[in-house]
C-alpha cells in the first residue's frame, strides 16, 4: 500500500493548483500571482522548512529564479532579439515572408509552420524560436497577420518539430540517456522520427487553421488609426524608376502607398513624385525605390552627426501650433534643415480639410497650417530644438531608425551564437549570453534600451515557475504521484498503460518542468515495462513525447515564454489552444506507438 504523501508534498500540489487556477481566471495579472506564487512559497518554507533543510534555505528556493540560468538565458535571448530588429537584420526575410503572405495569407502561415518544424529537427528549439520571433513580430507591424495570431501556432510547430529527433531538444537528450543507463538499446538520431511526422501530419491542419482562430488580435494600435503623410519622394540616379514608368513597378509597393499627380511617360533622375501614407508605408516605398523624401545633403548631415555622437537617429511627429512660424510655408521656404539640421519627411492633414484649403503653393509644395503634423528626422537635442524654437507640440510614437551599418553584425553574431549551441560547442545558456554582450560591445543594442527588449511579466513567471517546479521535486510531490501511478497501471491493457504515461508526463511537463518530467517518468516507465512484461521503448518513447507535448501553460517551457509578451497573450490563450492540442497529439502519438510496437 503507497503511503500518503508528506506535508510538503500536499502544500506543493496544492499551491501548484492554486496557481493554475489564479491564471486561468485571469482577475489578477501573470506578474502579481507569480509573485504571490513565489511569496506563498518563501513564507512557507521560511516557518515549515523541508526535511534536512534550514529556513534560510526555503528562501533560497523560492528565490532561486531569479539567478536560474533559464532565466538568464531567457533574457540574454530577448536582447539578441532585440539586436536583429534595431538593426533592421531580419528585414529580408521579412520582406520575402510579407510578399508570401501578401499573395496568399493561408499560404504564408503554412509555409511558416513547415520552416519551423523542419529547422526544429536539426537545430535546439529555442534557437530556432528566437531566430523567427522578431520576424513574425515585424510581419505583423507590416500588416501581414496579428503576432497573437502567429506566435503560438509556430511555437507548437517548433516544439513538435524538435521532437522529431533524439537531438531536438535537451530533453530528448535526457531521457534517451537516462533510459540507456537503465539498460535500454540506444537510439540514434532518426530513431523514431517517422512516428513523428505522421502525428505532425495530422496535427499540422490544427495549427495551421483552427489554432488562429482560437486567437485573438492583441494589437494594440489599430493600423487603420495611423496617420498619413503626405510628401516628396525624389527619383534618384540609381533609382530602379530612373528610365521607367511608374506602373511597372507599384506591385512591389504597398497597396495603401498613394500617388498624386503622377507624371505621364518615363520617369528620370530629376522627377518628383507627390505620394501619401503612413510612415511604414514611405519607408517600404524609400528602401524599394532607393529614393529619398528630404534633400540628400540634410540626410547625410544627420547620419554624420548620429555617427559622430554615437547616437540613434529618431523619427518623431510634431503637432503645429498657432504660434509657429511655420504657418503658410512651405517646407522649402521654411529654412528647416538650414537651421536645425534636421528634416522633415512629410505632413500629415486630413483628406477633408487638404480638400476644403489651397492644397499646394504654386511650386505643388503643401502650405503648413496649424494643426498640421509634421513627420521629422534627426538627432534628439536637434529634434528637442527645432520643436522649442518653431512652438511645435512633440507628440507620442517616437521610433528609432534602425541602425543598418550594424545589421551584418548584428546577424552574425546571432548565427554564431545559435549554430555555437545548435551543434552543442557550448551550452545555450553560455551562447546566449556571450551573443548578448557582443551585442552591446559592438553598438548593436545600447545598455539604455535593456529595458525595451525585457519583459517584466516573463521575468517573474520564470522565476515563479522554477521555485514550483523545485517544491513540486524537493517535497517528494512528483515521486509520490509517479508512485500511485505505477499502482493503478497493473490493472490496465498495454495500450491504456501507454496512453496514461504519456497523460502523466505530460501533466508534469505542463507544470513542473521537462527535466523533472523527464527524471521522473523515464526510470517509472522503465520500471512498469518490467513489471507487466511490456516491452520498454514504447513506454520510453511515451515519456519522451509527453516531455515535449508542453503546449497547454506559458510556464512548461522557456519558448512558451518567449512569445508571451510579444504576442501579448494571457495564460488562457495558452489553455484554450494547447490543451486541444495535447489531446490530439496524446491520442495520435499513442495509437501510432500500440500500432508500431503491436501492443
Amino acid at each position: 500500500m503507497i503511503a500518503p504523501p508528506s506535508f510538503h508534498a500536499i502544500a506543493a500540489m496544492l499551491v501548484t493548483i492554486a496557481m493554475f487556477v489564479a491564471f486561468a481566471r485571469g482577475r489578477l495579472s501573470v506578474e502579481i500571482i507569480s509573485l504571490l506564487t513565489i511569496a506563498v512559497i518563501a513564507v512557507g518554507l521560511y516557518f515549515f522548512p523541508l526535511p534536512g533543510t534550514q529556513q534560510t534555505d526555503g528562501l533560497q528556493l523560492a528565490f532561486s529564479g531569479f539567478g536560474h540560468y533559464a532565466l538568464i538565458t531567457i533574457c540574454a535571448l530577448m536582447i539578441m532579439g532585440r539586436g536583429l530588429v534595431v538593426t533592421g537584420a531580419l528585414e529580408p526575410v521579412a520582406r520575402f515572408l510579407e510578399r508570401l503572405f501578401k499573395f496568399n495569407l493561408q499560404l504564408g502561415l503554412l509555409f511558416s509552420l513547415l520552416l519551423a518544424f523542419f529547422l526544429s529537427m536539426g537545430v535546439n528549439d529555442t534557437p530556432v524560436l528566437v531566430l523567427l520571433l522578431p520576424i513574425f513580430v515585424q510581419l505583423a507591424a507590416r500588416g501581414a497577420m496579428p503576432a497573437s495570431k502567429t506566435l503560438i501556432p509556430l511555437n507548437a510547430a517548433v516544439l513538435i518539430g524538435g521532437m522529431a529527433t533524439t537531438i531536438g531538444t535537451s530533453t530528448n537528450i535526457l531521457v534517451v540517456s537516462i533510459a540507456r543507463d537503465l539498460g535500454a538499446p540506444a537510439m540514434g538520431v532518426f530513431h523514431y522520427t517517422p512516428i513523428v511526422m505522421v502525428a505532425a501530419l495530422v496535427a499540422l491542419p490544427y495549427l495551421w487553421l483552427v489554432m488562429p482562430r482560437l486567437l485573438g488580435d492583441n494589437r494594440v494600435t489599430n493600423p487603420a488609426e495611423k496617420r498619413r503623410f503626405h510628401a516628396r519622394l525624389r527619383v534618384g540616379e540609381d533609382s530602379i524608376l530612373n528610365g521607367r514608368q511608374l506602373a511597372e513597378v507599384t506591385p512591389r509597393l504597398p497597396d495603401t502607398l498613394k500617388f498624386h499627380d503622377v507624371p505621364v511617360g518615363v520617369l528620370n533622375s530629376q522627377s518628383q513624385l507627390r505620394v501619401s501614407g503612413t510612415h511604414e508605408n514611405l519607408e517600404d516605398a524609400l528602401r524599394t525605390l532607393d529614393g529619398e523624401v528630404a534633400p540628400a545633403w540634410v540626410l547625410e548631415r544627420i547620419r554624420m552627426k548620429a555617427t559622430a555622437q554615437a547616437e540613434d537617429i529618431t523619427v518623431v511627429e510634431m503637432a503645429v501650433t498657432a504660434d509657429s512660424r511655420l504657418i503658410t510655408r512651405t517646407l522649402p521656404s521654411s529654412g528647416i534643415a538650414d537651421l536645425f539640421g534636421v528634416a522633415v519627411l512629410g505632413i500629415h492633414r486630413p483628406d477633408r480639410l487638404m480638400a476644403e484649403h489651397d492644397r499646394f503653393s504654386e511650386g505643388g509644395d503643401i502650405r503648413i497650417a496649424e494643426g498640421d503634423v509634421l513627420l521629422v528626422m534627426g538627432v534628439s537635442e536637434d529634434l528637442a530644438e527645432f520643436a522649442r524654437n518653431d512652438s511645435l507640440l512633440i507628440l507620442d510614437g517616437a521610433r528609432e531608425l534602425p541602425r543598418r551599418s550594424k545589421a551584418l553584425l548584428a546577424g552574425a553574431i546571432m548565427v554564431g551564437s545559435v549554430g555555437a549551441a545548435s551543434i552543442g560547442l557550448l551550452p545555450i545558456a553560455i551562447s546566449a549570453l556571450a551573443g548578448a554582450i557582443l551585442m552591446f560591445v559592438t553598438g548593436c543594442v545600447k545598455f539604455d534600451r535593456v529595458g525595451r527588449a525585457l519583459s517584466a511579466k516573463v521575468i517573474v513567471l520564470v522565476a515563479a515557475s522554477i521555485a514550483i517546479g523545485r517544491i513540486v521535486s524537493d517535497s517528494g510531490a512528483a515521486d509520490w504521484l509517479g508512485l500511485v501511478l505505477s499502482s493503478g497501471l497493473q490493472y490496465l491493457a498495454p495500450a491504456a498503460v501507454l496512453a496514461a504515461i504519456m497523460l502523466f508526463v505530460t501533466l508534469l511537463t505542463n507544470f513542473a518542468s521537462n527535466a523533472t518530467a523527464a527524471t521522473v517518468g523515464t526510470p517509472i516507465a522503465f520500471s512498469i515495462a518490467d513489471t507487466l512484461g511490456l516491452p520498454a521503448e514504447p513506454l520510453i518513447l511515451a515519456v519522451l513525447f509527453g516531455c515535449n507535448l508542453c503546449y497547454a501553460t506559458p510556464i512548461a517551457y522557456q519558448t512558451n515564454m518567449l512569445i508571451m509578451a510579444e504576442g501579448s497573450y494571457e495564460f488562457r490563450d495558452y489553455i484554450r489552444t494547447g490543451v486541444p492540442l495535447v489531446l490530439l497529439m496524446v491520442t495520435t502519438l499513442s495509437i501510432l506507438l500500440v500500432v508500431n510496437y503491436g501492443l
